[in-house]
């Protein structure tokens, strides 16, 4: 079960917390440029842009290229659809690994966003070494962890 966010939106964040993610999207803004450049294109085709505190990122919903879902690019999200509170399969459902419980796609993608605060740029080679967009990858099954259970985002 995902963390509640009626919850998680009445505890305040603590001032050091607002610190540290403030130093990692410093860290990783070379990845958040380039989530931003593919933002700006979306919006040129009718994307929309909204801020998510909770997110920690700007949300673009409804960019229009890409199979479906959405990726995350440092404090950029990028979604094909018109919500990110969607309900998805983990990557080890989709996989055949197990029958496991839909996830929501907006927790999935603020665990990547934490990723990114603690990698910055070097997060994309090393997910790219780990495996890229599959089941095999631990960044992609932390996330999926995060999302089901409100913790474990780190692989």
């Amino acid at each position: 079960m995902a963390a509640d966010p009626q919850r998680s939106q009445l505890i305040p964040t603590p001032s050091w917390l607002r610190l540290l993610q403030l130093i990692g999207a410093l860290w990783t803004s070379p990845n958040t440029l380039i989530g931003l450049v593919g933002g700006a294109l979306g919006l040129l085709a009718g994307a929309r842009v909204r801020w998510s505190g909770r997110d920690c990122a700007l949300v673009f919903q409804q960019w229009p290229w890409g199979p479906g879902g959405a990726i995350t690019l440092g404090n950029v999200i990028l979604h094909t659809g018109g919500d990110l509170q969607v309900a998805c399969h983990t990557y080890a459902h989709r996989a055949g690994r197990g029958v496991e419980p839909t996830i929501r796609l907006d927790d999935h993608e603020r665990a990547h966003v934490y990723q990114y605060l603690v990698l910055g740029p070097l997060y994309l080679p090393v997910y790219l070494l780990c495996g890229g967009v599959s089941v095999r990858n631990p960044f992609e099954r932390a996330a999926d962890h995060y999302a089901r259970f409100g913790h474990g985002w780190w692989p």
